[in-house]
């Protein structure tokens, strides 16, 4: 960990505001001491997912607790960005460090321009020497603010800057093997793979109110960067500086995979399907076993509205989503594909009938 190069830390909200609400200077200046003492001497690059928005903008709204519905969400985030953005750059300013906001929906991790644009644009922050901080844009964003708070979006952010690390800190110092607060319960000190926790139970989201996200999303972001070849260490936003150093601190997930193309882990992990087309048992095979593109004669089914290019689940006879792909073809043109051959299609309705479905290298297989 301490020879990682180029980093994304994730901080949730619990970690930089009262339980009331508002932003908590003290906290904040704490962990960017950490993050400008590890970047100091140009040799590490870090980018930093920062909860808070909604958070921050509690108090200032007279709002005792994190609203439930999704309006006054947005005017939180809308008043809190700003505290929060605005504290962040009086923080980095006494080490003469420039911020640059960075605000994404799962939409911009989705559609490829979008995607390609948000790459870029981060490694050029980085190369001119700025630091950036990424959020949700919570002030237009719906199922983001509703659950997994930033942990997903901070491992898609992992990979979408090639990072080599990635820090997630909380209010707690890892994962246990218990409730933290009773005795008898120990840190996880290395999680190798699903194995590791097959047993744990995880908790929920913590006490404060001010967040979303619990240690089920972080730890579902710890396995999907680990699943994409990247170091993650979970754990508490004092442990910051000692994780960052290469400490034994926290709860440390090895890689279990190697990193995969963009646009494979925001179809697994980003997107949202806009319908399903059900398979049979010899296209199940094909698409999973076989790791083969998906073919009209395979299809036994069709739901949902959707357009040519759109995420589509695939589904078994049983319902169950085996697999998710960018399909090719609009919802109103499957019925007449539905068991055919393509060479069927091509002679009745023309060449561009045949092709594939999903095509292999638009397809993802979704693991249980």
């Amino acid at each position: 960990m301490g020879e990682a190069r180029r980093i994304v830390v994730k901080v949730g909200s619990s970690s930089l505001t009262t339980a009331a609400g508002g932003l908590d200077a003290d906290r904040v200046d704490a962990l960017v001491d950490v993050l400008a003492k590890t970047r100091s001497g140009g040799e590490r690059e870090i980018v930093l997912v920062s909860s808070g928005a909604i958070a921050a903008g509690l108090a200032p709204l007279g709002l005792r607790r994190r609203p439930r519905d999704l309006a006054r969400q947005q005017a939180a985030a809308s008043v809190g960005q700003g505290l929060l953005v605005a504290r962040y750059t009086a923080s980095f300013a006494r080490y003469g460090v420039r911020v640059g906001q960075v605000l994404l929906t799962s939409d911009d991790m989705s559609r490829r321009a979008h995607h390609r644009n948000a790459s870029r644009t981060l490694d050029k922050l980085l190369a001119m020497g700025a630091f950036p901080i990424v959020n949700e844009n919570d002030t237009v964003a719906t199922d983001e603010i509703r659950f997994g708070d930033n942990d997903r979006l901070a491992a898609l952010v992992a990979h979408l800057v090639r990072a080599d690390l990635l820090v997630l800190l909380s209010d707690v110092d890892g994962v246990y093997d218990g409730d933290p607060s009773r005795p008898g319960t120990s840190r996880i000190a290395e999680v190798r793979g699903p194995e590791d926790l097959a047993h744990v139970e995880i908790g929920s989201a913590g006490k404060a109110g001010v967040g979303t996200g619990g240690m089920v999303t972080k730890v579902e972001a710890a396995r999907i960067a680990a699943a994409a070849g990247i170091q993650v260490v979970l754990t508490s936003a004092v442990h910051a500086a000692e994780a960052l150093g290469g400490g034994d601190t926290g709860t440390y997930f090895h890689p279990t995979g190697r990193r995969s193309a963009d646009r494979l882990l925001w179809l697994q992990h980003a997107s949202t399907p806009q319908g399903s087309l059900t398979l049979d048992d010899g296209a199940v095979r094909a698409v999973v076993e076989g790791r083969k593109s998906l073919l009209p004669a395979g299809i036994a089914g069709v739901e949902g509205d959707f357009n040519a290019g759109d995420p589509v689940e695939l589904r078994d006879r049983e319902g169950h989503a085996v697999a998710r792909g960018l399909v090719n073809f609009d919802a109103k043109e499957i019925p007449l594909l539905v068991g055919r051959s393509t060479r069927e299609l091509a002679r009745e309705l023309g060449p561009g009938y045949e092709r594939e479905v999903v095509h292999r290298d638009d397809l993802v297989v979704l693991h249980p």
